[in-house]
């Protein structure tokens, strides 16, 4: 630990490590001591806040803080001397800037690598494309169908053909009627042709020269 006499009070040398506070800094002041016992160094680093009236510090500086009377609860240090700066070179700091964009630029490179690609729009079910094509031919069926009033008549077409049983039925109907034509009436009795009535009239009547000849 450096202890440096400033005008009869102590002081302490750090790095201002944090600057956010108004008028007030956050002095880190490094110490290295030996245990008691392992005899082994240690190194102890321990954090004062100091009084900046003019918010000169900035992170990074090398500081001198020296014991003051108590400026609020936990502020017992002021700033005596800024002993060195942070602040880097415009050519340093144009250097670094640049580092850090090509690092930015990787990054994001590597991100949008490393980022899963877009999800693809699944092609619709077979069941969805099914239901879309009956919706507009319901829709025509609906449009073609004749009101509720009227009775359903099928086109000219249909009624110039008449239907196979129909006409099987027309043409047995005209055969029984041809035949109930033919057929004589029920009072006479069929007879034979005169041909047929000749040669049964011969059979029955013998001559009679044979009738004499047995007498």
């Amino acid at each position: 630990m450096t202890r440096i006499r400033y005008g009869g009070r102590k002081t302490r040398v750090g790095v201002v490590v944090r600057d956010k506070m108004a008028k007030t800094v956050v002095v880190a002041v490094e110490a290295f001591k030996r245990h008691r016992l392992y005899k082994k160094i240690m190194r102890r680093v321990k954090r004062y806040k100091a009084h900046d009236e003019e918010n000169a510090c900035q992170v990074g500086d090398k500081v001198l803080i020296v014991e003051t009377r108590p400026l609020s609860r936990d502020k017992r240090w002021r700033v005596a001397e800024i002993l060195a700066t942070a602040a880097l070179p415009e050519e340093e700091r144009a250097v670094i800037e640049q580092e850090v964009a090509e690092e930015l630029r990787e990054l994001e490179e590597v991100m949008v690598a490393e980022a899963p690609p877009p999800e693809e729009e699944a092609p619709p079910a077979v069941e969805e494309v099914v239901a879309e094509e009956e919706v507009p031919a319901a829709a025509e069926e609906i449009e073609e169908a004749p009101p509720a009033g009227e009775a359903e008549q099928p086109p000219p077409e249909e009624e110039a053909l008449p239907a196979v049983e129909e006409v099987v039925a027309e043409e047995e109907v005209t055969a029984a009627a041809e035949e109930i034509e033919e057929a004589p009436p029920a009072g006479e009795a069929e007879q034979p042709p005169p041909e047929e009535q000749q040669s049964q009239a011969g059979e029955g009547e013998q001559p009679p020269e044979e009738e004499t000849q047995e007498s």
